[in-house]
């Protein structure tokens, strides 16, 4: 079967440990009699009902979703007023609306869910995984806390693997500038690779949305290891992009739209992002070195790169020249060769303001 996209976080989230809805799937799970339960009140979910019978005000909660499943029919839960509605109802999606799943219910909810709209769980009578939960044509399997950590662990090494390489890029492209052996494909190994980073945060925090309460610390480990990346992205970025971006925008949200397949291919990213043809040698502007420099307002950071306009001669400036530009003073002048000259050169990949 190909995997379907995930559905959105919020619907994520009402199935988190400790919620109604995924107490009820365990309960159900647990007693083995398996269940099937649309999220959503309506006439059309009416109309695609048969049989059971109907409830008036009867509170949600897991221990009756449980006992109801035991009758084997569907369940329609509404959400707004939280409580269940009917019971022990046999659905009638349309037949003609194609399906890769085998089961009879599971083919039932993916067909619910992509007739209605609305939020559909199917929840096995026994099987490895717990549940799967259907959003108009996206499916999404939930899976035990314990599979889950595992699933977040596994997740967050591969994230430091690609931090690792992303820090020897830019490390890479640092000397590259000191040199001024630059192409344009070495700045956008950079984006490529931070752009990953980006994308398996975000999908880690797919499995911190189902862990609910117990994400956390998966949470503040991610960030730490993303720290500085959506930043680093723009820098680079600007410096070698063909025409100075205005300040203030941002290409991370077009990386996002970059197909997960496409980031790994580095002519593909530089080919969305205009950083091409990938083999031309090119000069940065200064911007990622200039931010390196602590303390130093984003007005005088704009007038240094306009008066030297790339890295190299803002690196041969001296201090006299430094001086002469309007906010910078001696002291100033100081730091700034100082942050340029460090470690032979190699600008720090964390950003500092």
């Amino acid at each position: 079967m190909t995997p379907k996209a995930p559905p959105p976080l919020d619907i994520l989230r009402r199935f988190a440990p400790g919620t109604t809805l995924r107490d009820a799937a365990e309960l159900i799970f647990r007693q083995g009699t398996g269940a099937l339960l649309v999220l959503g009140s309506s006439d059309q979910i009416d109309d695609l009902c048969t049989g059971g019978f109907r409830f008036a005000d009867v509170p949600l909660t897991a221990q009756r979703i449980a006992e109801l499943a035991k009758m084997d029919g569907g369940i329609v839960i509404d959400e707004t007023t939280k409580t269940i509605t009917r019971a022990n109802v046999h659905f009638i999606p349309d037949p003609r609306i194609p399906t890769d799943e085998t089961g009879t219910r599971f083919r039932t909810a993916d067909r619910l869910a992509s007739q209605t709209g609305l939020p559909v769980l199917a929840v096995s009578e026994e099987g490895r995984d717990l549940a799967a939960l259907y959003v108009g044509d996206q499916r999404f399997v939930l899976q035990s806390p314990t599979a889950l950590f595992a699933e977040a662990n596994q997740r967050l090494q591969s994230l430091e693997r690609l931090r690792r390489r992303l820090d020897e890029a830019v490390e890479r492209l640092s000397l590259y500038e000191v040199d001024d052996i630059v192409t344009m494909r070495d700045a956008v190994k950079v984006i490529q690779r931070a752009a990953l980073v980006l994308r398996h945060v975000e999908e880690l925090e797919l499995v911190a949305v189902e862990l609910g309460d117990e994400a956390p610390l998966i949470r503040l480990q991610a960030a730490d290891v993303a720290e500085g990346v959506p930043v680093l992205v723009d820098l680079v970025n600007a410096d070698y992009q063909p025409r100075k971006p205005r300040r203030g925008s941002s290409i991370v949200p077009k990386l996002y739209e970059i197909p997960i397949e496409d980031l790994y291919h580095t002519s593909k990213v530089g080919e969305t992002l205009g950083l091409i043809p990938l083999d031309r040698e090119v000069s940065p502007r200064g911007l990622r070195a200039l931010a390196a420099v602590p303390r130093m307002p984003d007005s005088v950071r704009d007038r240094l790169q306009k008066r030297f306009g790339t890295l190299q001669r803002l690196r041969s400036a001296t201090l006299e020249e430094l001086d002469q530009i309007d906010g910078v003073g001696p002291r100033r002048a100081a730091r700034i060769l100082a942050y340029l000259d460090q470690s032979n050169g190699i600008i720090n990949p964390q950003i500092q303001d």
